[in-house]
């Protein structure tokens, strides 16, 4: 498996898993304990960084929406808005054009009509503010 199919499924299995506590209000520490089959090693990085850094990802998007809440986004793009803007504040080895093509696609695959377009305006923006010199 390519380091890249491997991320591509890792990210499907961290969105699955991030949907299902974001929408049970389950912990995450509760859903790690529950699964019996533990998430791939990247997934659960993902998972972790992102639950230890929820308020400041959430600022970071926050600041990138316009004319939108947060708490107004469906819960899957919300959790793709998180997990991209994770990759793109603490995985400098994953190319930011990357992150981005893997989370419209995410949203294409996941989510409605138009949250691919709306989410990779967001994330442009977020990329531009964590990453200036990529952009």
């Amino acid at each position: 498996m390519s380091a890249v199919g491997g991320r591509r499924e890792a990210r499907e299995e961290a969105l699955s898993f991030l949907y299902e506590t974001e929408l049970t209000g389950e912990s995450i520490a509760d859903a790690f304990a529950a699964r019996p089959i533990p998430l791939e090693d990247y997934a659960t990085t993902m998972v972790e960084g992102i639950d230890a850094d929820r308020v400041e990802l959430d600022d970071i998007i926050r600041r990138n929406l316009t004319g939108w809440r947060l708490e107004r986004m469906a819960i899957v793009d919300r959790v793709i808005a998180r997990m991209a803007t994770w990759e793109l504040r603490s995985r400098s080895d994953v190319p930011t054009g990357a992150v981005l093509s893997e989370a419209v696609e995410l949203a294409t695959q996941y989510c409605g009509e138009d949250s691919p377009r709306f989410l990779n305006g967001v994330l442009r923006s977020v990329a531009n503010e964590l990453r200036p010199n990529e952009a």
